[in-house]
């Protein structure tokens, strides 16, 4: 099984799996690097939205023992800190110089990142306090689970605003910004395939109004929708 067919499979399952079929409506979230998807993903989870986060649940999984271990037979004791944990920064110089390496990586998290999210949206399809399920994954479309969500948003920000934000955040320079995102498919392609675009720009209190505003209309599409 390739790496899209297990994200494929984790959604499929969870939607039709003994005969049972998805309920919840699912938000897929878009945009570049340090557009504020993360931001709209919390105001979301304060709306009512049950939040599925790859990329905490890929920290977390490098944390994990056998994870680790492996990691340390491929890279040495050089990808861990003082502590003897992962260092996600010395991890990404390998995977982002590397696509042998970053390959072999996700061939290791992947698999366990959607046996993750299928449990989650379990979870979150028996919880009656969860309105919807939002799927922030930075490979949201190249990972092919655009396709099993019912409306994507794309996170919009100006260009100067993500170089300055990833900077202030994680001190990146523009270089790493642009390094970092060549390995996903462009904003253009992201943001002609979304259903709505939310600009974050700047305003707190209008982007706060964007979200509740699309997310009540995506419980009321699909609360019309059901039978």
């Amino acid at each position: 099984m390739n790496l899209q067919s297990a994200h494929l499979r984790a959604i499929s399952m969870v939607k039709c799996g003994s005969r049972r079929c998805k309920r919840k409506p699912i938000i897929g979230l878009a945009g570049g690097i340090g557009a504020g998807k993360s931001l709209v993903a919390k105001i979301l989870t304060e709306c009512g939205a049950g939040l599925i986060d790859s990329d905490a649940i890929g920290r977390a999984l490098l944390a994990e023992p056998e994870v680790a271990d492996t990691l340390r037979g491929w890279w040495g004791e050089e990808i861990f800190d003082a502590e003897g944990r992962v260092d996600r920064r010395r991890v990404g110089d390998k995977v982002f110089a590397d696509s042998v390496q970053r390959a072999r990586l996700e061939r290791l998290l992947y698999p366990r990142i959607a046996r993750e999210r299928e449990a989650a949206i379990a979870r979150y399809e028996a919880d009656p306090a969860v309105g919807a399920i939002v799927l922030d994954s930075p490979l949201l479309f190249e990972s092919g689970l655009s396709r099993v969500c019912d409306t994507i948003w794309f996170v919009e920000a100006e260009e100067a605003v993500r170089v300055r934000r990833v900077a202030d955040s994680r001190g990146w320079s523009r270089a790493e910004l642009d390094r970092r995102e060549q390995w996903q498919k462009p904003l253009e392609l992201k943001r002609a395939n979304a259903d709505y675009i939310l600009v974050n720009n700047s305003d707190m209190d209008d982007l706060r109004l964007q979200v509740v505003h699309l997310f009540q209309r995506v419980l009321e599409r699909a609360t019309h929708k059901k039978p």
